[in-house]
């Protein structure tokens, strides 16, 4: 049998063979187990969908889908103020003058345009920042109510004190005007306050920040009215709200309405991380034509553009401070350091020592660069805030004290307010005077209509509308609500819904006494208008705005002076016999 001899490959080639077969051999042993694991897992899912096509069914040439379109922001309108003839502001203010720095100036152009713009952009918080919540003082309610029975209940009520001036009078609890401020803080900011710790740590809280006359500032809990930190106590007669930093910033802006033993009366500008008092003003100022006279029973406004403090006194100067605020939050550290300090007076020619006084005690409102406010002489004042030349001013009688409220109507601002009966004025103690109330137009002064009540008055506590108009939104948005003391009868009070159209009477009520307090009204989440009303006989009511139904009352023990408001459905107000109470609407 033969032999076949297989030829032998070189010894080099036989190497690169076996290597090759190895490489060849581990590749494919690997794509075996990723055949095999695919096999095993899930399928993997599509990629989303840029957008989702709309269903078959809505295709239709004859019914496209509407785009759409974001709801356009209300335009503000000019505001140009002027005089007519009747409202030239020679008529009745003698002279004026501005002081910048000390200094008083020929003229005077700012150097920042203040520029105020519609109510709810003013302080977009939760809560209340000032006398009537913003710059058109048109609200103290915040947020909707829930109002399934119509009734008020007591949630909580906490004990105040009272002041001995230095004259021996004596000033308890809280008073005219009195209204709180509240606000939920930033759990982040709360941590870096002098607050207890429960209330650093709760995950919300609302707190209520109150002035009143026994020289104190209480904190507390909305909900529980316990106290959420140390009372601040400034020794002083608080009677104003005072007003809190629009911008979130912690700052309390807080005048005093009386001298006190320890010193004369002025306005603090207080740190709210820790309480202390970070600048001071207004006391005995100089550049005053009223003498020795300085309190503040206004509640300031602040520009949040600009950075301006703009504060009205009984003294009868408007003071306009640039502040160069700083803020660091991560270290609980703001700061204050006024640099450019303007000062504006006036004297009226009714003006004197004994009467139609000098002074705003009322709380200004400011749209689109001007000012109006009005004073204790009879004057209600428009002021362009770039120049502080009078616009208009209009002849309002009396000592005016309640607050001008404004109401853009198709684009045009009106100003509705009145004024009260000084004795001895216009009419002897033992008489009665004409109580009008006004709507004005804020362009020319011009007044539109007028609705005269006749009032009794006493020295000190006087009739005519010392309380601050409550004006009507949704529901309510044809009427006025107004607080008219000392009518029909010389202890009566009168609560009066007027038409803003016409100036006729739509209903009224009659109290057995009088009030002074300013009537709040809060709505539904249907837009139901419901009226939180208090007297001087302390008596809280809830009224319904349309009908005028009673829905119920409940009696806080005392003199209810001060204006409430309101945080959801919580009333919050404090009275002359020393308490302040938390009252729930249900």
């Amino acid at each position: 049998m033969s032999q076949t001899h297989l030829k032998t490959p070189p010894r080099g080639k036989t190497a690169l063979n076996i290597v090759l077969a190895l490489i060849f051999v581990a590749l494919l042993a690997v794509l075996v187990l990723i055949v095999i694991k695919i096999a095993d897992s899930e399928p993997l899912a599509d990629p989303a969908p840029l957008f989702t096509p709309p269903l078959e069914e809505n295709l239709s040439s004859e019914t496209p889908v509407p785009e759409e379109t974001p709801e356009p922001k209300p335009v503000l309108p000019e505001y140009e103020p002027y005089a007519v003839d009747s409202t030239k502001p020679e008529n009745y203010i003698q002279s004026t003058a501005v002081q910048v720095n000390g200094e008083i100036v020929e003229s005077y152009s700012a150097k920042d345009i203040i520029d105020f713009g519609f109510p709810q952009d003013y302080a977009n918080l939760p809560g209340i920042v000032t006398f009537r919540g913003n710059n058109f003082r048109d609200s103290a309610a915040y947020g909707t109510a829930n109002i399934e029975n119509g009734k008020l209940v007591n949630a909580w009520s906490v004990n105040t004190s009272n002041l001995q001036a230095p004259n021996g009078e004596v000033w308890t609890g809280s008073g005219w005007v009195g209204q709180p401020l509240m606000m939920s803080w930033p759990k982040e900011l709360r941590a870096k306050m002098n607050m207890y710790e429960w209330a650093k740590e709760a995950e919300s809280l609302t707190e209520v920040i109150y002035a009143t006359m026994d020289g104190n500032v209480y904190f507390l809990d909305l909900a529980t009215g316990n106290k959420t930190r140390d009372n601040l106590y400034l020794g002083f007669t608080f009677k104003g709200a005072g007003a809190l930093d629009p911008r979130g910033y912690p700052i309390l802006y807080l005048g005093s309405g009386y001298d006190s033993y320890k010193g004369s009366s002025h306005v603090f500008v207080i740190n709210l991380f820790d309480c202390s008092v970070m600048y001071e003003f207004g006391g005995q100022d100089s550049f005053s034509l009223r003498g020795k006279l300085s309190f503040f029973d206004g509640s300031p406004l602040v520009d949040a553009e600009t950075d301006q403090l703009i504060y009205p006194g009984e003294n009868g100067i408007l003071y306009i401070i640039k502040l160069n605020t700083k803020v660091d939050v991560e270290n609980g550290i703001v700061s204050v350091e006024p640099s450019n300090i303007v000062k504006w007076r006036y004297y009226g020619v009714r003006t004197s020592s004994s009467q139609y006084w000098l002074g705003m005690e009322d709380s200004a409102v400011i749209f689109r660069g001007h000012l109006i406010m009005s004073d204790n002489g009879g004057n209600l004042m428009c002021l362009d805030l770039s120049t502080l030349q009078l616009k208009w001013v209009q002849n309002v009688l009396d000592d005016t004290n309640c607050t001008p409220v404004l109401e853009l109507e198709d684009g045009h601002p009106y100003i509705y307010t009145s004024t009260s009966f000084r004795a001895g004025w216009r009419a002897a103690y033992n008489q009665t005077a004409t109580i009008p109330i006004w709507k004005i137009d804020a362009v020319t002064g011009e007044i539109i209509w007028q609705k005269d009540y006749t009032c009794y008055t006493e020295d000190g506590v006087s009739g005519g509308v010392q309380g601050t108009l409550a004006m009507g939104k949704n529901n309510l948005s044809d009427l006025i609500f107004v607080p008219v003391a000392r009518t029909p009868d010389p202890g009566t009070g009168i609560l009066a819904a007027i038409s803003k159209e016409t100036g006729e009477v739509v209903w009224e009520i009659q109290t057995q006494v009088y009030s002074w307090s300013s009537p709040v009204i809060v709505y539904d989440s249907e837009g139901n208008g419901y009226i939180v009303y208090c007297t001087a006989g302390g008596y809280m009511y809830l009224i319904d705005g349309r009908t005028k139904n009673v829905l119920d009352s409940i009696n806080l023990g005392g003199n209810v002076e001060a204006s409430p408001a309101v945080y959801n459905n919580t009333v919050v107000v404090g009275t002359r016999a020393q308490k302040i109470w938390g009252i729930n609407i249900s």
